[in-house]
Formats: C-alpha cells, sequence, structure tokens
C-alpha cells in the first residue's frame, strides 16, 4: 500500500510497502540539495545522491529491500516511490516551466536527457554498457529505476548516453542530466506563475 501526502511549499512525503520493500521518501523541490539516502545498494545511493544535489531538490530516503535475492525490487521501487513523491510535491503542476533538458559531459562520457513533465509517462531509454555490474548493482537495474520513475512521476523522459568508455561515467552523466532537467522542469516560470502549462489547462493523463 502507498500513502502520499503533499505539503506546503512543493514538498511530499511517501510511504511504500509491498511484500518485496519497504520504502520513504521526503522530497523539497525548493531546496537546496540536501541528500540523506540509505537504500542499502551503495551504487544507487551515490546515484541518488547525484540526483539530489545537482537538481537542488531535498531527498531523505530509507529503503528495505529482500537484496538476499538481488538489488531489482530495491531499485525499481525505489525510482517508483521517489516519482511518486515528485508527482505529490508538484501537486496540479501551476506555474512550472514543464520542460527540461540538459547535456552533460562527464570527461571521456556524453550523455543528453530531455523531459516533460506531461502527465503521459514514456521513457525512451539509449544508455548501453559493457560491464554487468558496477559496485553492489547490476548495470540492467538502471533502466528500471528509471522506468519507474518516469512511470510514477508522470513524466516523459528520453535518455541517451552519445559516447564514452567508463562504465560508471555513462550512468553518472544520465543521472546528473536527469538532475539538471528536472531543475529547470520544476522551477516556477515568473512569467506564467499561476498558469498550468498547457492549453488543455490540464496536465495529467488523460492529456
Amino acid at each position: 500500500m502507498d500513502t502520499a501526502q503533499p505539503e506546503t511549499a512543493r514538498r511530499a512525503r511517501i510511504e511504500r510497502a509491498t511484500n518485496e520493500t519497504r520504502i520513504s521518501v521526503e522530497i523539497a523541490l525548493d531546496g537546496a540539495g540536501r541528500h540523506d539516502v540509505r537504500t542499502g545498494v551503495g551504487f544507487l545511493d551515490h546515484m541518488l545522491e547525484q540526483l539530489s544535489r545537482h537538481s537542488l531538490i531535498d531527498l531523505t530516503v530509507r529503503a528495505e529491500g529482500d537484496l538476499h535475492i538481488d538489488a531489482h525490487h530495491t531499485t525499481e521501487d525505489t525510482g517508483i516511490a521517489i516519482g511518486q513523491a515528485l508527482a505529490a510535491a508538484l501537486g496540479d503542476r501551476k506555474g512550472i516551466v514543464r520542460y527540461g533538458e540538459a547535456t552533460i559531459p562527464m570527461d571521456e562520457t556524453l550523455s543528453r536527457v530531455a523531459l516533460d513533465i506531461s502527465g503521459r509517462p514514456y521513457l525512451v531509454w539509449k544508455v548501453e554498457f559493457t560491464r554487468d555490474r558496477l559496485g553492489d548493482m547490476d548495470t540492467e537495474l538502471f533502466r528500471e529505476w528509471f522506468q519507474g520513475f518516469a512511470q510514477a512521476a508522470g513524466i516523459t523522459l528520453h535518455a541517451e548516453t552519445f559516447y564514452g568508455v567508463n562504465n560508471h561515467h555513462r550512468i553518472e552523466s544520465c543521472f546528473k542530466a536527469l538532475a539538471r532537467a528536472l531543475r529547470q522542469a520544476v522551477a516556477i516560470d515568473p512569467r506564467r506563475p499561476d498558469a498550468v502549462p498547457s492549453t488543455k489547462g490540464t496536465l495529467g493523463g488523460s492529456l
């Protein structure tokens, strides 16, 4: 069962509990990039810390999962819970810029994320790896995190790595690009702070 409690100042708290994981997420969109992340998966913690720091979204995550099996459920459900918290904190999406895009270099690697907080979840994933694992995490699970996040947040999300040799750089540049794109998209547009950025007047799944 999942519960979402939106708060003032574009904040939200999510509690997500299944037979496989128990996850709590607190998020503040207008933060300073403060983070306190403990998922039990060290590499995932590192990526979520990058997401918070470079988006300036404050993020607290606590996850307990069936890591005796593998990190799949913990990774996927953490993406879902953070996406749910983002959606709750955004509320009716009034005043947001809506779109964001960032191309991020990391040494020899170049990645781009473009997104639309549209209410229509969709993931295009053009990121490949040459190793099966990074630290304590299977590289195939990064797509699962992005899929869960995009679906739960109601975001159209395109992620692509153009080139790169180091697999750590490949995925870290994707999380940093996501962070910077989110920072743009969730910002309040000073020219239309009270308007939903859609000709339909709503940003939801029916668009």
